[in-house]
């Protein structure tokens, strides 16, 4: 028979399956079960994050990260914590990677890219406009709701970043490779907004050419490429996604006109003219919101940015304040029965013998109740009482006890719940092995105890 399932309960959520695992933290599926909504619970170790030094990192990210409410973010909905892990409950996103759209569909139509890349800067330049920046933004990380929607993951928690310096830049090299900023590679400081902007390119680039504009097995030849900006756009992009693209891989971050550059130029019959000519550089997001190929069938996102948000459960978890732990515990369910387990128990293959109806009680038998397990616990353990046997619950099997002996010896009577499907429950009721427990009397004994049981699960 297959073991019993254990269900893990945190708080009011009840875990599920393993959504993804890494170094710092494990991914899992679950339910709130108060409203039934699925959620991704993001799991942390506090030994490790004590032991890395990451707990104000992560406490200023995460308090972030509440503040961020953008629909094309996943959304942070709360944090709690135990006194050994830090829960952070996410919004679940049901639509897969664009990464794995990428791979299974290949490159896409100019329309459609733009769409995803409208969602992506707009929700890059919301989250930059409250101080987070992402340093890990690719394919992978891009996520697909149920209507197709882009929503950033990880957001702030991926790339965790060290608290900008006193020159105002970040100084921590993170990020995959291929979608890295070479400013960031250098190592001498950068801008995380600017930085963020190249993934976008990079990642606008994959969308429209279905393979990465920086590539090679060797790692320092990747980095040259990067740093020089080393790419050609293929032949079917229009020169207007071309334009962009450029604009956005420029290899210097810096965009200014602070100190123009006098050009002398002859303008025609010996007449010269001074000119001013700005310098620019990587484009910015204001820059972005004109570009022509950018501003096509472009709608700015409506959602209401509300100020209310609560950070104290993000207080109350790294202060770890005992009152404010949360509760973790395991709930077992009865066994489940999958069809070969079921069919076994019929006599010759027939499955009318499988639950014994009118025809009395034998050694064993069995019937089906809709009652939840616990309540059809609670249901035999209410009913055997009053007949004076007393009750031994251990996971979903029930021992009733009759210390009175009669003529032949006590009564014991085994139970044990099965789940054969998610709303149907079967009651297995046998006799213990005991003083003549297969004489006709001991039969005749247990029918009241049958009956009784039956009558008071099996039409519930």
């Amino acid at each position: 028979m297959s073991q019993t399932k254990i269900k893990r309960r945190v708080g009011k959520y009840e875990m599920g399956r393993t959504l993804g695992e890494g170094t710092f933290a494990k991914v899992k599926f679950a339910r709130n079960s108060e409203t039934g909504e699925p959620v991704a619970i993001k799991i942390l170790d506090k030994d490790k994050v004590l032991k890395h030094k990451m707990a104000e990192q992560i406490k200023r990210e995460i308090a972030t990260m509440k503040l961020i409410k953008h629909p094309n973010v996943v959304r942070l909905y709360e944090v709690m914590g135990s006194k050994t892990k830090i829960f952070i409950v996410l919004e679940f996103v049901t639509g897969g990677e664009l990464f794995d759209k990428i791979v299974n569909n290949g490159r896409m139509r100019e329309d459609e890219a733009r769409r995803y890349f409208h969602q992506l800067i707009n929700a890059v330049d919301y989250c930059h406009s409250r101080g987070v920046y992402h340093r890990d933004l690719k394919p992978e990380n891009l996520l697909l709701d149920a209507y197709g929607n882009l929503k950033i993951s990880d957001f702030g928690l991926s790339a965790l970043s060290k608290q900008v310096r006193d020159d105002g830049l970040l100084h921590t090299t993170c990020g995959t490779p291929n979608y890295v900023a070479p400013e960031v590679l250098d190592d001498g400081g950068y801008d995380g907004a600017t930085a963020d902007l190249w993934s976008c390119g990079a990642i606008l680039f994959v969308l429209l050419a279905g393979y990465l504009p920086f590539d090679d097995s060797n790692l320092m030849n990747l980095y040259k490429k990067i740093s020089a900006a080393e790419f050609t756009c293929p032949p079917w992009l229009s020169f207007s996604a071309m334009k962009l693209i450029t604009r956005i891989l420029d290899p210097n971050p810096i965009t200014t006109n602070m100190f123009p550059l006098l050009a002398d130029i002859t303008v025609g019959d010996g007449v010269r003219e001074i000119c001013r000519m700005d310098i620019k550089n990587r484009i910015t997001v204001p820059e972005i919101l004109k570009d022509e190929w950018f501003k096509k069938d472009y709608n700015p996102p409506v959602f209401e940015a509300k100020d209310d948000t609560n950070l104290d459960d993000v207080e109350a978890v790294f202060k770890d304040y005992e009152e404010h732990h949360v509760t973790e515990r395991r709930e077992e369910q009865p066994t489940a029965m999958n069809a070969f387990e079921l069919i076994s128990m019929s006599k010759g293959l027939n499955l009318g013998n499988l639950f014994d109806a009118e025809e009395g009680f034998k050694k064993e038998t069995r019937f089906t109740s809709k009652c939840p397990a616990n309540e059809i616990i609670h249901k035999i353990e209410e009913a055997a009482k009053p007949l004076g046997f007393d009750v031994h619950k251990k996971n979903f099997k029930m021992r009733l006890e009759n210390l009175k002996a009669g003529r032949k010896g006590n009564l014991n009577v085994a139970t044990e719940i099965f789940q054969v499907a998610p709303c149907l429950h079967m009651v297995e009721v046998r006799k213990q092995r005991g003083t003549h427990w297969s004489s006709t009397s001991s039969t005749e004994a247990f029918q009241p105890v049958w009956k009784m049981l039956s009558g008071k699960l099996k039409r519930t």
